[in-house]
């Protein structure tokens, strides 16, 4: 009866114990069903206990089990056949269908004689943490004046949603397919996601899948072995060889063949590769991350890809949105790349006149902060002061203001007015305003008398001193 009574009074304690820990904690059965469900689990995941009680454990969709996703039940977990696991940091599926980032640990519990009484995982909910670290990454980026992560720079709102989007990815090891149009940093995002991970201190491995043909394609990426092909005269690793325990970016992803699919694909499953001319299989350990300036979702429509390879590719998606689409950053990029140019120059620019920079915020920039990068470098090579001007940036770039008079150079220090341009108020005002109001100059650039200069000016109601 005494034995009786401590078993009951124990198992109270235990219960009023799991209770009143802050951490999730959970008991499954040998075939992986839900016994048991505390307090804390039910706030972080959003089901009740009688909603669990029964269920199989993959109702929580893990994204790490023994370094892979959650399977289908218990025997193919394989936690019965280890003791524990853990602590590892993986993601889990909150009733709602969002992801909780977390800490797992599991332990299997055994009698003394080795049998298996039961397994009971503890999870701490990491999502309070993370939001601390994102707040103070974004109180640091705001002391040093620069908001900037891994290179990729913006201050906008759509950056900032890119920049959380980085660093909820280091939580998890799932694929992560990066969109965007050519030029908006798609490589620098695989970098920023490489460095943040788990993974940073393993390779980073870079493959651009549209620069090559089908058949070398599989060669850089799985390999061969001597004589799988003319010119095979040794074996040889691929990339994804290269980068176990790393991380590999497949750039230009929609490009890939359908054969090329298929053996991604199984990459993704299986997590392990054949050498072309090899039937030997060998397991990879590789976080794949990809990125595609074209619409996949689009491409699976017209059969051009797979949905399955799509689906697996896009677990964890980021966009990158485009330059014109976050004008807000475009001053601290220029003033970036102007900072990055001095110091590869030697020159001392300090700063873009105002109607340069007008023209900066007002073009449409198709090919986005690459073709930024480019106007400032084309205009270091013909800026001869401190500051750049309209007439230092490329001529596509002044082309694109239907309000501005574009001009040619004729020599390194002189310029004028394309021959039989008319001279409007608009443009007089851009001319006196480049020149800090010197008539003298503004006459000299648009081949007329100073004179001539003065009656437009008073023609047009055009002050002639600079407005203060």
């Amino acid at each position: 009866m005494k034995n009786i009574l401590q078993e009951t009074c124990n198992n109270e304690f235990v219960k009023m114990l799991l209770q009143s820990i802050g951490d999730g904690v959970f008991a499954l059965d040998t075939k992986g069903r839900i016994t048991s469900w505390n307090p804390a689990m039910e706030h972080i995941t959003g089901y009740m206990e009688k909603e669990v009680i029964s269920k199989n454990c993959n109702i929580l969709g893990f994204s790490q089990c023994f370094g892979e996703a959650c399977p289908t039940g218990l025997m193919e977990c394989g936690i019965l056949n280890k003791s524990k696991i853990g602590p590892m940091e993986c993601l889990l599926r909150h009733k709602d269908g969002h992801s909780v980032p977390v800490i797992k640990n599991v332990r299997v519990i055994k009698q003394e004689n080795g049998s298996i009484n039961g397994i009971v995982e503890a999870v701490t909910d990491l999502t309070e943490l993370n939001n601390i670290k994102l707040k103070m990454k974004e109180a640091t980026l705001r002391l040093n004046g620069l908001h900037m992560l891994g290179g990729i720079i913006g201050k906008s709102q759509a950056m900032k949603n890119v920049f959380a989007s980085i660093k909820a990815s280091a939580a998890s090891e799932v694929s992560v397919l990066i969109q965007g149009e050519s030029g908006t940093g798609k490589e620098l995002v695989a970098c920023a996601v490489h460095a943040c991970s788990e993974r940073k201190e393993k390779q980073l491995i870079t493959v651009n899948c549209s620069a090559l043909s089908e058949s070398l394609l599989e060669s850089e990426l799985f390999g061969h072995v001597k004589g799988a092909f003319t010119g095979a005269i040794r074996d040889r690793s691929g990339r994804f060889e290269e980068a176990d325990g790393g991380t590999i970016f497949l750039d230009e992803i929609g490009e890939i063949s359908p054969y090329i699919q298929i053996k991604l694909l199984r990459v993704l499953q299986q997590k392990e590769i054949e050498r072309v001319g090899e039937s030997r299989k060998r397991k990879v350990n590789i976080r794949i991350v990809a990125a595609t300036n074209k619409d996949l979702y689009e491409l699976v429509h017209e059969g051009r890809f797979r949905d399955d390879l799509y689906y697996r590719l896009k677990v964890f998606p980021i966009h990158l949105p485009p330059l014109r689409r976050r004008r807000d950053d475009i001053a601290l990029l220029v003033n970036h790349f102007i900072e990055i140019n001095n110091k590869n120059t030697g020159k001392q620019i300090k700063s873009i006149s105002q109607p340069a920079m007008s023209l900066f915020m007002n073009y449409s920039w198709p090919g986005n902060v690459r073709e930024l990068e480019n106007a400032i470098e084309h205009a270091f090579v013909l800026c001869d002061g401190n500051r750049i001007d309209v007439l230092d940036l490329p001529e596509e770039m002044r082309r694109a203001d239907p309000h501005y008079v574009f001009f040619e150079s004729y020599n390194t220090s002189k310029r004028e007015l394309w021959p039989g341009r008319k001279l409007d108020r608009e443009t007089l005002l851009i001319l006196l305003n480049e020149c800090d109001w010197n008539k003298a100059e503004v006459a000299r650039r648009v081949g007329l008398s100073r004179a001539s200069i003065w009656k437009y000016m008073k023609k047009w109601d055009i002050p002639i001193k600079k407005p203060s």
